[in-house]
């Protein structure tokens, strides 16, 4: 195996990452009003993530980077592709962010209402915008020989992307209503549970249209490949287990489908990075868009001197806030 499919893989894994730890805190912050009946609620709710939200964010940023290390044409093209996109993006991330820190500094209720709507709003936009992106590197885009892109926004809105971007959100509250049943005790949790139970059929549905249509876009017949089959299996057990409040085994389910879902668009993609509408000729692979042997080498010599680091240290703090929250906890807020 080479460098080159070697780095094609780390990126897939960071972004598979990213969706399976930010997957359910875009959850947390979808459903932390709905769940909610009053502040200390909320506030139960928020602190499941409030120690992870952040360094979970990371994943993407590493993703980004090593895409532009890695493979600079696929990160060019891809990201003059999305500039608006991404935009909207960093302004959802960038809300979520500043919502968690400045939601609680002041006691005034149109104040935190506010904030959490914004968090609401950044937490759908967020799964949305990078789900299209990625259904798009499959679908293909208009992309001209010089391996620059020839259309406009209107390109991106095309219906693969936007189903792949409502999957994401779809399994991302999901994948948060089972979190959030494993990190709280009492009503919380039951309420988590049985919203768990109610979507999950739902989530099974959207998530075995998206392993066939993800098969059929790639130009590979009807049938699911073996990952996208787990997809559909483990979901419809996921749903299974949530109906029942079998939370963690719920949870443990959701997260596979979550891997499942990435790494399937990834791997009916290989060895290409972005389908070119305008012919395979046109296609930028893993080859034409590849950094070279010297700078392969010494990113996978970082890479392995500091990944593992920021690996532990991520453990270490879920290891450290583990344990389950009650509103009780929360119950000196005061609401004004």
């Amino acid at each position: 195996m080479t460098l080159v499919n070697v780095w094609f893989i780390l990126i897939a894994s960071l972004w598979t990452g990213f969706f399976i730890l930010e997957g359910f805190d875009f959850g947390v912050g979808i459903l932390h009003r709905y769940l909610s009946r009053d502040e200390p609620d909320r506030l139960t709710i928020l602190n499941t993530i409030g120690p992870l939200w952040d360094g979970n964010e990371v994943w993407l940023v590493v993703a980004g980077a090593a895409m532009f290390a890695a493979f600079p044409g696929w990160y060019a093209t891809m990201f003059s592709a999305f500039y608006l996109a991404l935009a909207l993006i960093l302004i959802a991330l960038i809300l979520r962010g500043v919502a968690f820190e400045f939601r609680g500094r002041d006691q005034s209720p149109r104040w935190r209402t506010t904030w959490s709507i914004l968090m609401t709003a950044g937490s759908i936009v967020a799964p949305l915008l990078l789900g299209v992106a990625l259904g798009d590197l499959l679908h293909g885009l208009p992309i001209g020989s010089d391996q620059e892109y020839a259309g406009g926004f209107a390109d991106l809105l095309q219906p693969y992307g936007l189903y792949v971007g409502v999957t994401l959100v779809a399994l991302c509250v999901l994948h948060g209503a089972t979190f959030i049943a494993l990190k709280t005790t009492g009503d919380v949790r039951d309420r988590a549970k049985r919203l768990a139970g109610r979507v999950a059929p739902f989530v099974a549905a959207i998530v075995a249209i998206f392993a066939i249509w993800t098969h059929i876009v790639a130009d590979k017949g009807v049938l699911p490949n073996p990952i996208e089959i787990a997809a559909i299996m483990a979901i419809v057990a996921a749903a299974w287990f949530a109906g029942r409040g079998r939370d963690g085994w719920a949870f443990t389910l959701t997260t596979f489908v979550m891997a499942a879902v990435i790494v399937s668009i990834f791997t009916e993609l290989f060895p290409r990075v972005m389908v070119s509408t305008e012919g395979a000729a046109t296609d930028l692979t893993i080859s034409n868009t590849a950094s070279g042997s010297y700078t392969l080498k010494l990113m996978t010599v970082i890479f392995l001197l500091i990944f593992p680091v920021v690996a532990a240290y991520q453990a270490w703090t879920y290891y450290t806030f583990r344990r389950r929250l009650s509103r009780t906890d929360f119950e000196d807020v005061t609401e004004e």
